[in-house]
């Protein structure tokens, strides 16, 4: 839909995963991002994923050589695979999808191309065909807020989420964890359903990023705008980046960069994550070949400054990029260390089912590339219950302040707060 190619009639049949939108030039240019987009066009054929589906039934979906496979896993599907009875959750355990044609394009470029599956309506071709060779016809609708039908939710208060903090202090000081991620839910009741497609394209315009995602499941209607990459796999060749280290700021100030860069506090959270993202990677990888580049490197979305480190790899010719993405997963800068243990904390920490959120969206462009988000700044409207949901979070270390990590918490959550309800 950034590029307004799904004809009126399949629009919400279309999902998109995008890059960044012209980047801003007062800040510094995310160093992940993206010109690229992909809109996928009238599905074809989908695979819902639970815990008992076949790695060999997700392997033979993802080889498809036609046309890329979007699709997601939620943060659900990885506590199963660990072995942790996930609570009532909203979401399926992940998706697979193929469809008739998907479109990808260039916002640098304004190049655009065609990809259709060898079964693909000759109509619906034509009809995209026609659409992208005279552009688009008219500018995307405006984005309104929304008439909420209730409170604004929270599943932990300040002081709830300020003393999971100091809990999580008491089990790092009993070695339990080194790191955890705690989030927050947010629930809003809409009085009638939001214009998912027009606030996505006022996020991506007004909040650029590299990750973003549209997608529709149902009753589900996901908006993601991850800065995130979990995984790029491209002929072999692994690249994870994980982001921790967050400063927020109203005004941006260079010298900021300094102020976060310069925190003991700060890099430990990344130095420990890349550690566990070494290892994490390093089961499917050709042994010497993991190395890190860029290590606490920063970049600026949100108005938040982050870091970030750049994790390599060499896969195995025994291993796929599905073998990969489903062992490493989920993300670890969204759990903390050691992975399964601090998992099992958060589940007892959080009151809330983080469904989505944390878990992965994804493109397979083949079956040797693989390039997937971590699914952070996300958010999405379940039209069974009427509610908008989103959730944000920090990584929690021994000399973490409950305040400023609720605080920064907040600073997160205020991208779809201000769109929904300014």
């Amino acid at each position: 839909m950034l590029l307004s190619a799904p004809p009126a009639r399949a629009e919400s049949c279309a999902d998109v995963c995008a890059g960044s939108p012209a980047p801003r030039q007062d800040v510094p240019l995310h160093p992940m991002h993206e010109s690229e987009f992909m809109a996928g066009i009238e599905p074809v054929e989908s695979l819902h994923i639970t815990a008992a589906t076949p790695r060999e039934h997700m392997q033979r979906f993802c080889s498809n050589r036609h046309t890329p496979v979007i699709g997601y896993l939620s943060y659900t599907y990885g506590m199963e695979q660990y072995g942790i009875a996930a609570r009532e959750h909203s979401f399926p355990a992940g998706l697979l999808r193929r469809y008739q044609c998907v479109v990808t394009g260039c916002t640098r470029t304004g190049r655009l191309r065609l990809l259709a599956d060898r079964h693909a309506d000759s109509g619906l071709v034509d009809s995209l065909c026609r659409l992208l060779q005279a552009g688009s016809p008219e500018p995307p609708r405006p984005h309104t807020p929304v008439t909420a039908a209730g409170p604004l939710r929270q599943s932990l208060t300040r002081e709830e989420y300020q003393e999971g903090v100091r809990q999580t202090q008491r089990h790092i000081a009993a070695g339990d964890t080194y790191q955890l991620n705690l989030s927050i839910r947010f629930d809003l009741p809409l009085a009638t359903p939001p214009d998912t497609t027009a606030l996505f394209l006022h996020l991506w315009l007004n909040r650029p990023a590299p990750f973003y995602a549209l997608l529709h499941d149902g009753p589900l209607t996901i908006v993601s705008t991850s800065p995130e990459r979990y995984l790029r796999i491209s002929r072999g060749t692994v690249l994870t980046q994980p982001i921790k280290g967050t400063l927020a700021f109203d005004t941006w100030q260079p010298q900021l960069v300094h102020t976060l860069t310069s925190s003991p506090k700060e890099r430990a959270e990344l130095s420990m994550i890349v550690d566990l993202l070494r290892n994490d990677i390093s089961t499917r990888c050709r042994f010497g070949s993991v190395r890190v580049t860029d290590h606490c490197s920063t970049f600026v979305v949100d108005r938040l400054i982050q870091m970030y480190s750049n994790v390599h790899g060499i896969l195995r010719p025994d291993s796929t990029p599905l073998d990969l993405l489903l062992d490493a997963f989920p993300g670890g800068s969204v759990t903390g260390c050691p992975k399964l243990r601090t998992m099992q904390i958060i589940d007892r920490l959080e009151p809330h089912s983080r469904d989505l959120y944390c878990g992965s969206i994804f493109c397979f462009n083949g079956p040797d590339h693989l390039d997937a988000s971590v699914a952070i700044r996300t958010g999405w409207h379940d039209a069974r219950t009427g509610v908008f949901s989103w959730f944000a979070g920090s990584g929690l270390v021994t000399d973490s302040v409950p305040e400023n990590e609720y605080a920064e918490t907040m600073a997160k959550a205020r991208k779809f707060q201000e769109a929904l309800c300014p």
